[in-house]
Formats: structure tokens, C-alpha cells, sequence
């Protein structure tokens, strides 16, 4: 009825939904398919930034992200992600470190957080992560313990992602395990660096797309060094 409708009047028709456990469109998948446009409004409880991304675009690309602030006033674009996501970074903190990720078809470079502390009383160590994948911090610390020789076994390791976002990219990989390390060492490290780049099992640091972009964006914020594996030879 509603595409029918959009058809005869040549007008656009906004239908509003809610996402299931799994994911997904809840309700009937022919309503997804019906409709020429998906678009996914997402954004933590407790934090004023929004992410609006397209899910299914028949007409275009669906790698572009928009990001909002949430004010009194309502929704308001963020002008530069980069710069308000690292305004409350703590400089020359332990566990603080910004890495380069990717959201959409831009840059954006945010604080990866970290805290090493003792177990206490000998009990099983604790993994809590936040904004980034379980599984995938998990690895990284497995590495760290077993090539890197930093014993995490008897530790608590804490990892964030400041500011609501959520990570998946492998290139984030090596700034969570400097921020770890960083942390299990009490050694800050430089404000104005950058680190980002894959991790493989075998404690090897892979190169990752974009890698131009990335430093580019980071330059244009100040930052003077990076820790990044090579681009990739075409």
C-alpha cells in the first residue's frame, strides 16, 4: 500500500521500525525488500553521538556514514568526528592510545582504552570489553602474552572504546594492544602518536586498506608519528 501510494503521488514515505536481539528488521523481511532505502539509526544510551547508516540503497552506495550529536535543540551533524570524539582524551595517560579506524568511506580516529590491574585473591582474571569485538580482544591478548612475553594470565584487563563507537576492523588491532600493554606497563604513550595496523597470530603487524587516508586525517589533527604497518604494494 504504502509503495502504491509513493508510486501514484511521486511523494517519498518514511517507515519507522525497531531492530530485533538478532539484528535485524523485526517483522516480515518482505517489508525490507519492499522499500528502496535501509537506514540504521544507532547509538549508545549514555552517549550524545548518533550514527546514521544506510543498510540497503538501491539508487547508491551504502559505505557512507552520517554522524549526529544529540543537543536540546535536536540532532546536529558533527562537522568533525575526528576532533570531538579525542576533545576529552587524557594525554600522557597509561591504556590511552588513538588508533585510526574506518566508518564508512571516511577516517576517524579515536581512543582505544585500556586497564591492567591485578586480579584479586588469585580468582579467574576478568575480560570486559566495550565497543569492540570479544572474541577478537581476546586473540589479541593471547598474543601479547604468548610473543610478546607481557603476563596477562593472573591479570583483569579492561578494554574501551571511547565515546560510543563500536570497532570491528582488524586495523584497530594494533592500537588496542598498545593500549594494553601500555597500561600492564604503566608507560604512556606520545600524545601526538598514532597507531593502527592488523595483528597476526603469529605476532606479525599486517598492512591494512587506506593506509594514506588514515595518516592523512591524523596529520591534519596534529599527530607527528604514527605506528602503522606498511601500505600494501598494488
Amino acid at each position: 500500500v504504502f509503495a502504491q501510494m509513493a508510486k501514484e503521488w511521486a511523494i517519498p514515505v518514511f517507515l519507522v521500525g525497531h531492530v530485533n536481539k538478532q539484528g535485524s528488521l523485526a517483522g516480515p523481511k518482505v517489508l525490507e525488500h519492499a522499500v528502496d532505502v535501509v537506514l540504521s539509526f544507532e547509538g549508545e544510551e549514555h552517549t550524545s553521538l548518533r550514527m546514521l547508516r544506510a543498510v540497503k540503497n538501491r539508487f547508491g552506495a551504502t559505505h557512507e556514514v552520517g554522524l549526529f550529536e544529540m543537543r536540546r535543540e535536536g540532532l546536529v551533524p558533527v562537522s568533525n568526528p575526528s576532533e570531538f570524539l579525542l576533545a576529552e582524551r587524557p594525554k600522557g595517560s597509561p591504556g590511552s592510545v588513538v588508533t585510526a579506524s574506518r566508518e564508512g568511506s571516511r577516517p576517524l580516529l579515536i581512543e582505544v582504552q585500556a586497564l591492567v590491574s591485578q586480579t584479586a585473591f588469585g580468582g579467574t582474571p576478568r575480560r570486559q570489553v566495550s565497543g569492540a569485538d570479544y572474541n577478537r580482544v581476546s586473540i589479541i591478548l593471547a598474543v601479547l602474552e604468548k610473543r610478546i612475553g607481557i603476563p596477562l594470565q593472573a591479570m583483569d584487563v579492561y578494554v574501551n572504546i571511547a565515546g560510543g563507537i563500536r570497532v570491528s576492523e582488524p586495523a584497530c588491532d594494533l592500537g588496542i594492544a598498545v593500549a594494553v600493554a601500555s597500561s600492564a606497563r604503566g608507560d604512556a604513550l606520545r600524545s601526538d602518536t598514532v597507531v593502527f595496523g592488523e595483528i597476526g597470530l603469529a605476532g606479525e603487524l599486517r598492512s591494512v586498506a587506506h593506509t594514506a587516508e588514515r595518516l592523512a586525517e591524523a596529520a591534519r589533527l596534529g599527530f607527528r608519528k604514527a605506528v602503522a604497518p606498511l601500505p600494501r604494494k598494488d
